[in-house]
């Protein structure tokens, strides 16, 4: 079947790169759609876009690497997306690559390597990501953030509402496709250096954020993986508090109930979270209807 493409690359200031990024991806895929996202940039930006190829639509400020996304998701007319940055480091070359793992899988992520990471203290924040995200989808993450993936594009344009405007839209709709039981490969990846500029991920401030969502999204998507365990632990600390209490003065105390009773809301919130989230699940589903995808025969 054939299946067209759209290249979304949202970009800020990356003048220096932004057209050898471009250049690089017309020669070797021609008939392929370019989208550069201008997001707000003070410097040629745009025009060096423009100039090498791709269609660029420019935000009037910086509204965040996930607002520029979302623009692109609404203006990409492809069968598949393919998300990259703009700053020379994803090498287009790995575009074909992940193509080829289409029609049966719905979206694959190319998966950075250790060298790959901006930093030791990146590299070790992303593998808690990985690993927290692994544990409510059940499925093994391999790379939680990487900016450099290949989607459907119905799958991408049904999770658009959820997508923040930050830098955690990879987060967001990777939860998102595995929680519909979706099919996700994972393709290893090297990483360039940076051509232009620097990195503009503050490790304090955005990793709060990045936790702050990716809790929220767990919650959103697989409400008793968090619950459960808070439930459990307040329920050892209970008999853990009743236990020693008994031991040393034989009573049962009012911390020791407290802890019980927060155990028992806790999981019935939980419950009811985990009802809520499959009905709202099953809703959607619906809506969105059957993928105009097929299998390979």
């Amino acid at each position: 079947m054939q299946q067209t493409l759209s290249v979304i690359i949202p970009a800020r200031n990356e003048e220096e790169s932004i057209g050898d990024v471009v250049g690089k991806i017309r020669s070797l895929h021609p008939d392929f759609e370019i989208i550069v996202i201008n997001d707000g940039s003070t410097d040629e930006t745009a025009a060096k876009a423009h100039a090498a190829g791709a269609t660029v639509y420019s935000h009037p400020y910086n509204l965040g690497n996930g607002a520029a996304v979302k623009s692109g998701i609404r203006l990409g007319s492809g069968d598949i997306f393919v998300f990259m940055d703009g700053d020379g480091q994803h090498d287009p070359e790995d575009i074909a690559s992940m193509l080829a793992f289409f029609p049966d899988y719905d979206m694959v992520v190319g998966a950075r390597g250790m060298d790959g990471q901006a930093s030791f203290e990146r590299a070790v924040g992303n593998k808690v990501y990985n690993w927290l995200a692994s544990y409510v989808s059940k499925f093994r993450v391999e790379d939680l953030t990487s900016g450099f993936r290949a989607v459907k594009s119905n799958i991408a344009k049904s999770y658009i509402y959820l997508l923040p405007n930050t830098y955690s839209y990879p987060t967001t709709i990777t939860l998102g496709v595995l929680r519909d039981g979706r099919s996700v490969r994972y393709m290893p990846i090297n990483i360039r250096q940076r051509t232009s500029g620097k990195s503009r991920i503050n490790i304090v401030r955005d990793g709060v954020r990045f936790f702050m969502i990716i809790t929220k999204i767990c919650t959103l998507y697989s409400p008793m993986r968090v619950f459960l365990p808070v439930s459990f632990a307040m329920f050892v600390g209970g008999l853990v508090r009743y236990i020693y209490s008994f031991v040393t003065s034989g009573r049962f105390t009012n911390m020791s109930a407290l802890l019980f009773m927060t155990s028992i809301i806790i999981f019935m919130m939980g419950l009811v979270s985990e009802q809520i989230c499959q009905m709202r699940f099953e809703r959607r589903s619906s809506d969105r209807g059957v993928s105009k995808f097929k299998p390979k025969q």
